[in-house]
């Protein structure tokens, strides 16, 4: 039989490796809120609000970005304005533009702290949240009130909107210290500040009882530099430094980076815990004890009289300092409508180092604090300052003098606290609706210090990611412990997506 004919040579063909899908578009929606009435352009919310994305590693490198139509149909902007801000992002370095293919997170190389942050943290316990593995801390809160996010996104903040202070009266004292003889604008200042200046806060003092004269009081860049001046003057590694517990949180972490060992005492409705000052005090032996006596941080709560006589009384029993600071001092109405007891007044500069300035209520820019102390101590922390950075800003000194001897900055203050009344309350009801818990009813001040029922750090983690700043109660105490407990703004809780976000996430 015939052998049957051959058939067609059989080739391998070789089987093209599998294509890598592309990667999935970042998951949206992307921002929490747009605000059109904000007074910054939606492109620059837009790359403001992508970026902060992209350094909190919410976005990490590599990942896609959703489509210039998906993203203007997801927030309700044209395409042209994607198109710009998507834009602006490539060329400040966030985003690339791969032809064809989209928009892309670049990869950015990992940044090492600065030995400022370095110095900030190391001393402190950080707070580990469930929600991402990037801790909540000092610096993180702090770096993220100063990436200048719209006031309407900020409840957690520790300022007055802009448009709630005198812009106006700022700019026409400017201008006028502007038209002074120009040598006076070019050459340093004097160590202890503007004399008009510590002149005219002399009389500032005498209408809250406290006898100072010029030469008792010394000027400083803000509050901030005026508890740094003291710490570093009147302690020494190693020392104790009693703070209020809750109480202001940049400080935990300057005064640890000086070596000293902070210990929080608890903050009662009128004061602290006297017997747990006491038992403290007898066991430790502070240098110095910071207090808000009026308008505390972050509760808004004041000293009443007895307390303030028995703080007095363990000073000097255990010598140490008391360093009152006063910042909110313009926002209470004043002794004669509610009361007001300072330590300052009952003291009048001999055990106690009075602190104040007008970053919350004039303007943060200026940077002008001060300090009122005995005639022996104002030298000494003159000559600190002078060691430290020769002298404060002469210009802005001269702004604030302007401003306080021309009148115009009490009618402010008045005008302040009548706006902060007019949204108190209102602000109370509604937390009280939402279930936030308020242990009594702060008469003045900006803050709420309200129980939110759960962890606020993973609340605080959430709102991030919705582009809203909130400010944890475990930063407000040296332990830096997890709590339910988290500071308000009143003045920055007026808008409704802040409201739609947290009965969302308590109910």
């Amino acid at each position: 039989m015939a052998a049957p004919a051959p058939g067609p040579a059989v080739t391998s063909v070789p089987v093209p490796a599998p294509v890598p899908a592309p990667p999935k578009p970042a998951p949206g929606p992307m921002l929490g809120l747009l605000l059109r009435e904000s007074g910054e352009t939606l492109i620059d919310q837009i790359v403001r609000s992508v970026a902060a994305r992209i350094d909190d590693r919410l976005l990490r490198g590599g990942a896609r970005m959703p489509s210039i139509r998906a993203f203007a149909a997801s927030h309700g902007v044209s395409a042209f304005t994607v198109v710009a801000a998507y834009d602006k992002l490539v060329a400040t370095g966030y985003l690339e533009s791969r032809r064809g293919a989209g928009f892309f997170v670049r990869e950015r190389p990992s940044m090492a702290l600065n030995t400022a942050d370095s110095a900030l943290l190391a001393p402190l316990s950080r707070v580990q949240t469930s929600f991402d593995s990037k801790p909540i801390d000092v610096v993180w809160l702090v770096r993220n009130m100063f990436r200048q996010m719209p006031h309407q996104q900020m409840p957690g903040s520790g300022v007055l909107p802009p448009e709630w202070l005198d812009g106006p009266s700022i700019a026409n004292a400017l201008r006028a210290v502007s038209r002074q003889n120009p040598n006076l604008l070019l050459s340093y200042g004097v160590p202890q500040g503007f004399l008009p200046l510590r002149q005219q806060l002399q009389h500032k003092l005498a209408e809250l009882e406290i006898a100072a004269t010029p030469e008792q009081i010394v000027t400083t860049a803000g509050v901030t530099q005026a508890l740094d001046l003291v710490a570093r003057e009147f302690s020494r590694p190693g020392d104790t430094i009693f703070v209020d517990d809750p109480a202001w949180f940049l400080m935990f972490g300057s005064f640890a980076a000086l070596g000293a060992k902070v210990i929080g005492i608890p903050r009662l409705g009128d004061g602290p815990d006297i017997a747990r000052l006491a038992e403290l005090a007898a066991l430790h032996k502070p240098k110095l004890y910071i207090i808000n006596s009026v308008l505390h941080n972050p509760s808004s709560t004041s000293l009443s009289a007895a307390k303030a006589f028995q703080v007095l009384r363990l000073s000097e029993e255990h010598d140490f300092i008391i360093v009152e600071d006063d910042i909110y001092c313009d926002l209470h109405p004043g002794s004669a409508v509610q009361p007001a007891t300072r330590l300052s007044a009952l003291d009048q500069l001999q055990r106690v180092i009075y602190l104040s300035g007008f970053s919350k209520t004039m303007a943060a820019n200026l940077r002008v604090g001060f300090i009122a102390t005995s005639p022996e101590r104002a030298e000494r922390l003159a000559d600190r300052k002078m060691l430290s950075t020769l002298t404060t800003s002469d210009i802005g000194e001269r702004v604030v003098y302007k401003v306080l001897s021309e009148g115009l900055y009490r009618k402010h203050a008045d005008r302040l606290r009548a706006r902060l009344d007019g949204v108190r309350a209102k602000t109370l009801r509604q937390m009280e609706r939402i279930g936030l818990k308020v242990d009594g009813s702060p008469p003045a001040g900006m803050f709420v210090w309200a129980d939110a029922g759960c962890d606020t750090n993973v609340l605080t983690e959430r709102a991030m990611a919705h582009n809203l700043l909130l400010a944890p109660g475990s930063l407000f105490s040296p332990k830096q412990l997890p709590s339910t407990r988290m500071r308000l703004n009143v003045a920055a809780m007026q808008e409704p997506a802040v409201w739609r976000f947290l009965e969302r996430e308590l109910s």
